[in-house]
């Protein structure tokens, strides 16, 4: 975690430099970036947590042979869509009924082919033999690839690394956020894009990932606001989106079509299981993904535990920053039109790599910062949520400290166009 979110603090201090010639200091505080990694449970609105969902049925069920299975059910439609599969009710002693009477792999399959989405726990040994590991494993953790000709184009003018860079951000939940949300602490003017009628996740999440952005909604099935989207993107910098791989095509919205319409466009991309393979096309989540590559897995079958954060989310969305500001610095050098691109799976892979702590190590740990070492790293905003308390930035800057000028805003808060550059 710290080394992800200094690399995106360093990929800024460089475009300030580029822009003005000038080096600054990074210090980088490695408890509040063990704190990053699970932001939205600082969330508190007036003071007060918010309520968790009672009704909410994501979770572990035991199956048939005594393994177990993961449902991800926060959004409805997936919800649904493993309900079918199951043939149960929403309430939750149905589906421990259903769920007891499946085999792991087949009733996976049923969920992804009626919509829904989940894991089989596996073991990290039963993922490795997996055919999509291979495939997620060979991928780089990220990529920055030419796909376009474009004359060098010079950062905008201002006083943060990125004064006047746009980022319209098409991403949901945290990974593909925490990304825009990045760019919008180092001076970028981020757009969050959202469809009315689509769920999202609401507080504390929404909240969180909103700190820095705009908000404004665009259904790209109406003439209207189609023509209102290429037009934010003949006028933005970045384009992050974070849908299955070549699903925005048929919208006229992928890389090659607005390296073609927008020459100089940064197009950074956010997948769960990366860009090829087997899996490409599935559903996934940090939760899903940690169901599928065996960090779930508790020995002896017991009960299986996701880690104490989303080191998914944040290690892509951190990862996909950095290399977008990468892209940045190479078209402010050298021109050209971007690709960036980094999966959930493809971060995993990455620290699964590293060197582990042994139970015993850390075992007898607290599960949270004693509220000596909590409340340095945190800061309160005025929204139209109410007075949000929340994680300051992680990294300090000594030229150009890292900061939101804008609170976080309910979906569709704001109108779809840019403000002034600067």
């Amino acid at each position: 975690g710290a080394a992800t979110i200094a690399a995106t603090a360093l990929a800024a201090a460089e475009l300030w430099k580029l822009k003005t010639g000038r080096s600054q200091q990074v210090k980088l505080d490695t408890y509040a970036t063990a704190a990053a990694f699970r932001s939205p449970r600082y969330i508190r609105i007036n003071g007060q947590k918010v309520a968790e969902d009672g009704s909410n049925i994501t979770g572990f069920y035991r199956l048939k042979d005594g393994r177990w299975m993961y449902l991800h059910c926060n959004f409805p439609n997936v919800r649904d869509g493993n309900l079918k599969a199951l043939g149960a009710q929403f309430n939750k002693e149905s589906v421990v009924r259903a769920v007891a009477q499946r085999d792991g792999l087949e009733l996976e399959a049923a969920m992804f082919a009626n919509g829904g989405c989940g894991g089989f726990i596996r073991t990290e040994a039963e993922w490795e033999r997996e055919a999509h590991q291979q495939s997620a494993a060979r991928i780089p953790l990220f990529e920055v690839i030419k796909i376009g000709e474009a004359p060098p184009q010079p950062l905008p003018r201002g006083n943060r690394p990125l004064s006047g860079v746009r980022m319209l951000d098409l991403t949901r939940v945290l990974a593909g956020p925490a990304c825009a949300k990045a760019f919008a602490e180092h001076g970028a003017d981020v757009i969050r894009i959202t469809r009315k009628d689509l769920p999202d996740l609401g507080p504390p999440s929404d909240v969180d990932t909103g700190i820095g952005k705009l908000q404004a909604h665009i259904d790209m099935r109406d003439p209207a606001d189609a023509a209102r989207m290429q037009a934010l993107v003949k006028e933005c910098d970045v384009f992050l989106q974070g849908y299955r791989p070549g699903s925005l095509a048929a919208r006229g919205l992928s890389p090659q079509a607005l390296a073609k319409s927008r020459p100089g466009i940064i197009y950074t991309q956010l997948s769960a299981w990366g860009h090829e393979g087997p899996w490409a096309m599935k559903r996934g989540y940090d939760t899903v993904v940690q169901s599928f590559n065996g960090m779930a897995w508790r020995p002896n079958n017991e009960k299986p535990a996701f880690l104490p954060g989303s080191p998914h989310d944040y290690i892509a969305g951190y990862v996909l920053a950095f290399a977008t500001m990468v892209a940045l610095h190479r078209r402010a050098t050298v021109g050209g039109s971007w690709l960036v691109r980094t999966s959930l799976a493809g971060s995993g892979e990455w620290f699964r790599k590293l060197p582990r702590f042994t139970p015993a190590q850390y075992q007898n740990l607290p599960a949270e910062f004693p509220p000596e070492v909590l409340k340095p790293l945190l800061m309160e905003t005025d929204s139209p949520w109410g007075r949000v308390t929340h994680l300051a930035p992680a990294v300090k800057l000594s030229e150009t400290p890292g900061r939101w000028v804008r609170p976080p805003a309910p979906r569709g808060a704001h109108a779809a166009a840019w403000p002034t550059r600067g």
